[in-house]
């Protein structure tokens, strides 16, 4: 399984930016623009799939590399701040009750959403805060 590592991690980072691209770009028109077409049926349904596409293929790499969460660290901060991150956007996206409320939960989303990456490409739950922090 070890020689699908390289795919694997492809489908990954390709679903992190999807992920990503989508949820920035569906806050975006919300905030902005208020138009509802953010919750249509095809594109929660297009979120919920590269969001699992992108989860199955963590819990792949993880499997394959035996780094799991609450045994590495960086791992473990990087799958508490998933549950923040999600907590953030329903509120940016549904939950808002202004919104100005739902510009605050979007921003801050989208600053957990970069600390996550850049904790994945460090390799250290202090993310882009390595460099600084010793």
């Amino acid at each position: 399984m070890l020689e699908l590592y390289p795919q694997i991690k492809l489908i990954h980072i390709a679903c992190v930016v999807l992920s990503g691209s989508l949820f920035a770009l569906r806050g975006t028109i919300l905030i902005l623009a208020g138009s509802q077409w953010v919750h249509h049926p095809i594109v929660r349904r297009t979120t919920y799939l590269i969001d699992t596409t992108l989860l199955a293929a963590g819990i792949a790499l993880a499997a394959m590399l035996h780094q799991y969460p609450f045994v590495q660290a960086w791992l473990t901060a990087k799958v508490l701040l998933l549950v923040v991150y999600i907590v953030l956007g329903v509120f940016a996206l549904r939950r808002g009750r202004t919104r100005g409320s739902r510009a605050g939960f979007f921003f801050a989303a989208l600053a957990v959403y970069l600390f996550i990456a850049s904790i994945a490409i460090a390799h250290d739950p202090r993310g882009l805060f390595t460099r600084f922090v010793r």
